[in-house]
């Protein structure tokens, strides 16, 4: 039986310091195939030297910045794979999170994506990670894998949005109606340090205000007034699912 192919798209700008880790735990899956690629933002530090180290293993694509969503988008132009996957430079992957989300999409091909869960990993003395807190459920890209198929129904990444697109991504997404599965294993390795684009806290909450108030008002428009987004279905050990606690969030 072939195996479908999987693209993984990470997007890096100034990532000399991490870019090298999140390759290796993409290209170190325990499922293959997997088609890598890094689409530098315009880096003006070692990214792309690193980057070309690894010529072998993937396809390296540079821009002028951007931005996230930009390079995201051109990510997703050079995708092969009929499933997608995203990890930002600083992050990494649970080896087997590509083998496990496959196997849920391909036994429950009613949802369009299957998202896991994210440990956060804080700095520590000795320049070291660990844990901080325990998994926990968010709706994160590189938690995810998602049918290239969604990008026609949802669109691409607005590249007006410096922050939070992937938020707004996913905003349009559930708006939408498309089906998430959520499983309960940690897949993805969520570093915090102080070069995360989420410590700027006043921007950001300026972009989630933007996200939630046009996702409101798409709503309204639609509907009339600003109805509930559809449920988070949650996958079990029987193969069932059951609404998240999370389901009706705005």
């Amino acid at each position: 039986m072939t195996q479908s192919l999987v693209s993984v798209i990470i997007p890096v700008f100034n990532g000399e310091r991490f870019l090298a880790d999140a390759i290796r735990s993409a290209s170190g899956q325990s499922y293959q195939p997997i088609q890598i690629i890094v689409v530098d933002d315009g880096s003006t530090d070692g990214t792309g030297r690193i980057a070309h180290t690894f010529a072998d293993r993937i396809t390296y694509v540079r821009q002028e910045n951007r931005g996230p969503a930009a390079a995201r988008n051109a990510g997703l132009r050079h995708a092969q794979g009929a499933l997608i996957g995203f990890l930002d430079s600083d992050d990494l992957w649970a080896p087997g999170k590509v083998a496990l989300q496959v196997d849920a999409l391909e036994k429950s091909p009613s949802f369009d994506i299957a998202l896991g869960r994210l440990q956060r990993l804080k700095l520590a003395e000795g320049n070291r990670f660990v844990p901080h807190d325990g998994p926990e459920l968010a709706l994160n890209l590189g938690a995810s894998l998602i049918r290239k198929q969604v990008f026609d129904r949802v669109g691409m990444f607005n590249e007006s949005l410096r922050f939070a697109d992937d938020w707004d991504w996913y905003m349009r997404a559930r708006e939408l109606g498309v089906s998430i599965l959520v499983q309960d294993e940690a897949v993805l390795f969520y570093r915090r340090h102080q070069d995360n684009l989420t410590n700027q806290e006043e921007t950001n909450n300026q972009a989630t205000a933007l996200i939630l108030k046009r996702s409101l008002e798409r709503r309204r428009k639609q509907h009339g007034t600003a109805s509930s987004l559809p449920p988070i279905r949650v996958h079990t050990t029987d193969d069932s699912s059951k609404q998240s606690e999370h389901g009706t969030a705005e």
